[in-house]
């Protein structure tokens, strides 16, 4: 007999149970990262996040699950719903708080439906979907959104869902490259050259770079790599989420799947990336700087990267949200999905004719991104279409 249960930390989750069924190489669906978000404070209710964790279970067997949070604002998530919440507000209706099936803080596609691998895998998948949306009506919160889902598990989902897309800039090893050389020849003539020069400017000030994996850092380290996060979050100003405790347990737990890429002048470091890698995808996250140095940007958080994955054959490379300057620097625009319900019927009219709308405008934008691919056999290919 099959029964869902919420839970409100993940703490009360057997994590080998949770990883069983996570089982995908993406850390970012695994109980030690979802489980260190709670425990070092940055899952809290100050900043709007409160775990609701649901369950499926055959009996006393955990068969499927997924990470869910009772959102009061909408800010963290990376899939903008503000006019929608808008929208509501201005009908006399309460958006917030709303359910949000997502990894907190990280745009970066994944397993949400975890059901493992096994003969029943997409009807346990289906009843998460279904139980979700009943238990939005059945408490009454305005929606429920699964962002940044995989493509296999979007079949789950029922018409009474909102389908929405949108692009990401990745990089893929489609051609077998060996190294940075190899990746550098398949760009045309002009980017080759431009990347050159900027990974060169680095070097010319003075600065040296180094990737280190987390387990190696010691605790000046993780300490200089939070401060560096924080203070470009106060920079820009936004509240900075992640505490020093949650990075250090990034180290600890994933000591090999955790790195940074710091920028060093005369052993002081001057800047950072945070990076976490899975099976075969390296995942960008956080930087920060105390100098602006020219091209350095680009080189701790891309061409670093990079290069990891071609040392290490990864081939996927997820830098971030948004970003267009990333294109030029060998991303090209993938697809992501989410899914939507909208519990008030005439709203989720509106919002699927709007979305409808912005398919066709999606599409579109999705060529004219390809159009300006740094590739050279893009550039071929343009130039022989009639």
């Amino acid at each position: 007999m099959l029964t869902l249960h919420t839970h409100e930390s993940i703490s009360g989750i057997d994590a080998t149970d949770w990883d069983r069924l996570a089982a995908s190489g993406n850390p970012f669906v695994s109980h030690a990262f979802l489980a260190g978000l709670e425990r070092t404070g940055c899952i809290r209710e100050a900043f709007g996040w409160r775990a609701q964790h649901l369950t499926l279970h055959d009996d006393d067997t955990l068969v499927a699950a997924l990470p869910l949070y009772v959102k009061a604002n909408s800010h963290g998530e990376y899939v903008f719903d503000w006019a929608w919440a808008d929208a509501w507000e201005r009908a006399g209706g309460d958006y917030y708080p709303k359910f949000l099936c997502a990894v907190p803080y990280s745009p970066v596609t994944g397993p949400r439906l975890l059901a493992g691998d096994g003969p029943r895998t997409a009807q346990h998948r289906a009843t998460l979907a279904a139980g979700l949306r009943e238990l939005t009506d059945r408490i009454g919160l305005s929606s429920a959104h699964v962002d940044f889902l995989q493509e296999n598990d979007t079949a789950a989902f029922d018409d009474a869902w909102l389908a929405r897309s949108d692009w990401q800039f990745q990089w893929r090893n489609g051609d077998g490259w060996r190294d940075f050389k190899d990746f550098l020849g398949a760009l045309t003539h002009k980017r080759r050259n431009a990347i050159r020069h900027e990974r060169a400017q680095a070097a010319n000030a003075g600065v040296e770079c180094e990737f280190r994996d987390g387990g190696s850092l010691d605790d000046n380290e993780w300490r200089a790599m939070h401060h560096l996060y924080t203070h470009t979050f106060d920079e820009k100003g936004n509240t900075p989420t992640l505490t020093l405790d949650f990075f250090r347990h990034l180290g600890a737990v994933f000591p090999d799947h955790s790195h940074v890429a710091f920028a060093r002048r005369e052993s002081s470091i001057i800047a950072g990336a945070l990076f976490l890698s899975g099976t075969d995808t390296l995942y960008g996250r956080y930087w920060g700087a105390r100098e602006q140095v020219p091209g350095l940007h680009f080189e701790l958080c891309y061409y670093q990267g990079i290069d990891y994955c071609l040392r290490h054959n990864l081939h996927h490379f997820e830098p971030g949200a948004q970003g267009m300057h990333k294109l030029a620097r060998g991303f090209l625009p993938t697809r992501t999905h989410s899914r939507h319900y909208v519990a008030d019927e005439r709203l989720r009219a509106a919002i699927r004719a709007s979305l409808q709308q912005e398919d066709a405008l999606l599409e579109a934008r999705g060529r004219e991104l390809l159009a300006h691919s740094p590739f050279a056999q893009h550039a071929a290919e343009r130039h022989h279409t009639p």
